[in-house]
């Protein structure tokens, strides 16, 4: 996990400096920049894999082709296994060359082959071009913008591209960019044909199959690798088959947060002691939610408040989990694959069921897969998320929509429940959700202040300056501190909303 900055010019050393800076909390480890002929590149480095010699920007053989790049391709033994038969060296055990490398062979046609998140720019010196991609569902964030000399900029946050550019843009998740094509879209989810179903065994086998593998595919890594855990169903079943999956002699971390008597520390500490992890928690105070605020909307880089709230809890998470390991697993986006919201119920065909959750799926690049990287990424660790794996979502939408639906008669996500019969303990297994916000005690904290310190002539001033409609208190509580930190106009486009707030 990474920060990175390109240009297709070049900027003074102590913009660079500045640059570099605003990107140090994505990797702390090691900051870099190299001006090129053509092209300025900046990272600032997480050392996960290949520690020794992995810094970037990496190059190829005769220094005509150069990559930056965040993220982890989690296929690159298999990748740099098949190059390495057809004679291609490589200079280094980062898993980043293998992007590199494999461009090299195939060009852009061979980003399709990339299996993991990333954001990746290659500049290519000896054609006088580059190219620009990021991951299929937008797992790690990319941005661009154009300066007034029609220079092209990419950069990891928002803040760090405002330093050379106010025209910001977010990088469609699933794309390639180079100045030949334009945007390319290299790979989409779909629904697939189903031509006959099969009986709930089989679907149950697979999910089971597909998500062990997916977390395992996940625990690749040079560091310790932990676990999030609130005690609910999809962090549970990540901790506990990490567990399971296990060959350290020392046993997986994991990591909760609330506030004092929270329902999520009691049932982590339950969880835990089921599966055997090494488990840290850490109760955070009133007044401590209230002080992270402004922190966390700096971070985030938005004011969605159905955001903000659940940024809250997973940036202390993150502060504790940041202190033992460098990687963490987290059970994000179990809902949407597995139809475990309520409003899903009106989608009663597995035809239209698939295309709300393939919509849902499409939206997170810039809601809570943003949250994810943001609140990780502030203290410099580096999240991952097995339930995003794109084969286990081509399998979960082959399940019919009547296995997946919450019903009278059938829990949400009870399909996902019966695939883990017997791996935690029946009242986890069979646990009811609850949002993390609300699980952790910081709804009616948040609710309260916001009430306090937002009057009516307040709310209505906020309104007049928005150029959205504040539908909340606090939201507006949010949006005020968030125009602090970005007054320009152009990254209302960038945000990311939830139908209510």
């Amino acid at each position: 996990m990474c920060g990175i900055f390109a240009m297709t010019s070049h900027i003074d050393k102590s913009v660079m400096n500045e640059v570099l800076d605003s990107m140090k909390h994505r990797g702390p480890d090691e900051g870099k920049e190299v001006p090129l002929e053509k092209f300025h590149l900046g990272h600032q480095r997480l050392s996960i894999i290949g520690l020794e010699d992995g810094i970037q920007p990496i190059h190829n053989q005769d220094e005509s082709k150069w990559i930056v790049c965040n993220g982890e391709i989690y296929n690159y033994p298999k990748l740099k296994q098949k190059l390495e038969a057809s004679d291609v060296s490589f200079l280094t055990e980062s898993d980043s060359e293998s992007a590199l490398k494999i461009y090299e062979q195939y060009g852009v046609e061979g980003i399709k082959q990339l299996d993991g998140m990333f954001a990746f720019f290659i500049a290519d010196e000896k054609n006088n071009t580059f190219v620009a991609a990021r991951d299929t569902l937008g797992i790690k964030p990319l941005y661009y913008g154009i300066d007034t000399d029609g220079n092209y900029i990419f950069s990891s946050e928002l803040k760090t591209l405002y330093l050379v550019t106010k025209d910001v843009h977010e990088f469609p998740a699933g794309h390639y960019y180079t100045p030949e094509t334009g945007f390319v879209c290299y790979r989409r989810i779909e629904s697939p044909s189903i031509t006959e179903e099969k009986v709930e065994e089989a679907y149950t086998s697979i999910i089971h199959e597909q998500l062990t593998n997916a977390v395992e595919k996940r625990l690749l890594a040079d560091v310790e690798v932990g676990v999030l855990l609130s005690g609910g169903l999809d962090s549970s079943l990540i901790a506990a088959i990490a567990a399971k999956l296990n060959k350290s002699d020392k046993p997986v971390k994991s990591f909760c947060v609330g506030s004092e008597g929270s329902v999520d520390l009691k049932r982590a500490r339950d969880v835990a002691e089921a599966i055997g992890t090494e488990h840290y928690e850490y109760v955070y105070t009133p007044d401590e939610l209230i002080e992270a605020i402004p922190k966390v909307i700096y971070a985030l880089e938005s004011y969605e408040p159905s955001l903000v709230r659940s940024a809250l809890p997973n940036y202390f998470v993150s502060k504790l989990a940041s202190q033992h390991v460098k990687v963490i697993l987290s059970g994000e986006g179990a809902d949407e694959l597995f139809a475990g919201y309520d409003y899903m119920k009106k989608f009663d065909t597995t035809e239209t069921l698939n295309d709300e959750i393939i919509r849902v799926i499409n939206t997170l690049h810039n809601i809570n897969l943003q949250r994810a990287d943001r609140m990780s990424m502030a203290h410099s660790l580096e999240l991952r998320v097995p339930f995003l794996d794109l084969d286990l979502i081509q399998d979960a939408l082959e399940i019919p929509a009547n296995l997946k639906l919450h019903t009278e008669e059938q829990m949400e996500k009870t399909i996902l429940r019966k695939s883990f019969n017997n791996m935690l303990p029946e009242h986890v297994l069979w646990r009811k959700k609850e949002e993390f916000s609300e699980g952790s005690g910081a709804l009616d904290i948040l609710e309260n202040y916001a009430n306090e310190h937002i009057n009516d002539q307040e709310f209505k001033q906020l309104q007049k300056e928005a150029s959205i409609e504040l539908r909340s208190k606090q939201e507006a509580l949010y949006f005020k501190y968030f125009k602090q930190y970005y007054p320009e106009q152009s990254i209302f486009d960038t945000i990311g909303k939830w139908a209510t707030a």
